[in-house]
């Protein structure tokens, strides 16, 4: 009978066990899920810069140092390693980018250029998908902290190699991309309505 109970004592901790182990390995596989979606999708901004940079130029060829300083942040930004690396070298990035659209705000004719447009546009999509990526990632990251942290997966978490990840924060919640907010006037339109 005492082997018996040996056993069955034996089987039910086996089993939790694998069942921590398999409930840490899952969230640390969409956590690494996360991160990969993240820089897929700051690859994608970093991609589009140099053409956003080359369309500016045309338009505002004496504003050099904001083009050097664009294309400086933005190699930066691609060659960081880790999550607090690349959030502090996507932080200075973005502030350039900021900087650069800014330049754009001065001239005319870039602003109405269809393919400055277009860049625009997709730098602000792209911008989206990150936010939504970082949310995604800090979640799944949280999920997995907490694992390594409860108990009884603390007793075993570090015993089997998993530690605990770092948030991806960013210093500003603002897209990078400056845009001109639509004013909507109701009594400007029922105004105008009166006179007809």
């Amino acid at each position: 009978m005492t082997t018996w109970i040996i056993i069955g004592a034996a089987a039910i901790i086996v089993i939790a066990l694998v069942a921590i182990y398999n409930g840490l390995v899952r969230t640390k596989v969409r956590t690494d899920e996360a991160w990969s979606d993240i820089t897929v999708q700051l690859k994608r901004r970093y991609d589009l810069i140099p053409n956003l940079v080359n369309t500016v130029k045309g338009y505002a060829k004496h504003e050099k140092s904001v083009f050097e300083e664009v294309t400086k942040t933005r190699a930066e930004a691609m060659n960081a390693q880790g999550v607090a690396e690349t959030a502090k070298t996507d932080n200075q990035f973005q502030t350039a980018l900021k900087s650069l659209f800014a330049v754009a705000e001065n001239y005319p004719d870039l602003k109405a250029n269809q393919g400055f447009q277009q860049l625009q546009g997709e730098i602000v999509d792209t911008e989206d998908k990150i936010q939504a990526a970082r949310r995604f990632y800090n979640g799944a990251t949280r999920d997995l902290n907490t694992k390594i942290k409860t108990f009884p997966t603390n007793l075993f978490a570090s015993l089997m190699g998993f530690k605990q990840r770092e948030f991806f924060e960013v210093e500003s919640q603002e897209s990078a991309v400056i845009q001109d907010a639509v004013k909507v006037d109701f009594n400007s339109d029922a105004k105008a309505a009166d006179k007809k």
